[in-house]
């Protein structure tokens, strides 16, 4: 299958490298110049992938990220110049799944879409993909993997695809210590250095929804030097 990439960047410089690298991938591109092009693209267009520049003319990668959002979860990445803790949070919790800074290594940026179209087409990420359905409960939490929701309480709870991978994992091992590399591999495919922080924000925006204190969290609990678990508290 040949997987249509969207790039939604306003430097033609830097949409000519990438496109470079991933047609030569095998991956069919196509661009735009600003937020607004860009959705009329995927009006048209099939797209199985969309990736983001944060700072472009009349509408920005982050609104357009919140659009994208409202209809579709294919996997967003936003390539962008800022480098900030409040910039990386703000894009991962408005739905992105991966967030990169420029400048950036376009091998590295091709090896990131491979592994979240991987996650997404191969591993379940997709709603196309059909898992085995099945109910998991953990105290007031219950996720069902038929209707891919997670409700607490008898409340849905919304969550990113990425989000929603990462509870499922700690939800079917409660107890397990898993590594934040564990983690991330297993949602998409493949992990680098510098993905400790993506992480952190992914289990610090899951906790602000699932837990009654983040602060102090019932379910998630970070074991020091090690990861990650989820605890049964019945």
């Amino acid at each position: 299958m040949r997987h249509t990439i969207l790039i939604a960047e306003d430097d033609g410089d830097i949409v000519e490298l990438l496109r470079l690298y991933l047609e030569n991938s095998g991956y069919r591109v196509i661009s735009a110049e600003n937020g607004i092009r860009a959705l009329e693209l995927m009006k048209r267009e099939p797209v199985d992938l969309a990736l983001l520049d944060v700072m472009m003319p009349g509408m920005d990668g982050y609104e357009l990220t919140r659009r994208i959002r409202q209809a579709s979860n294919i996997p967003i990445l936003i390539l962008s110049a800022k480098d900030q803790d409040y910039d990386r949070i703000l894009g991962l919790n408005l739905g992105a799944d991966d967030y990169l800074t420029k400048p950036f290594n376009p091998m590295e940026v091709a090896a990131r879409i491979q592994s979240n179209l991987r996650r997404f087409y191969e591993l379940g990420g997709a709603p196309q993909k059909a898992d085995r359905p099945e109910k998991l409960d953990l105290g007031e939490l219950c996720l069902d993997t038929g209707s891919m929701t997670v409700t607490k309480n008898g409340e849905q709870i919304f969550l990113t695809p990425t989000e929603y991978k990462i509870l499922l994992k700690l939800m079917r091992s409660p107890g397990r210590v898993y590594t934040k590399a564990q983690i991330y591999e297993s949602i998409n495919g493949e992990y680098f250095e510098n993905d400790d922080k993506t992480m952190m924000v992914h289990i610090s925006k899951l906790r602000e929804k699932i837990e009654e204190n983040p602060r102090n969290p019932r379910y998630i609990k970070t074991v020091r030097g090690l990861g990650y678990k989820i605890e049964d508290r019945r």
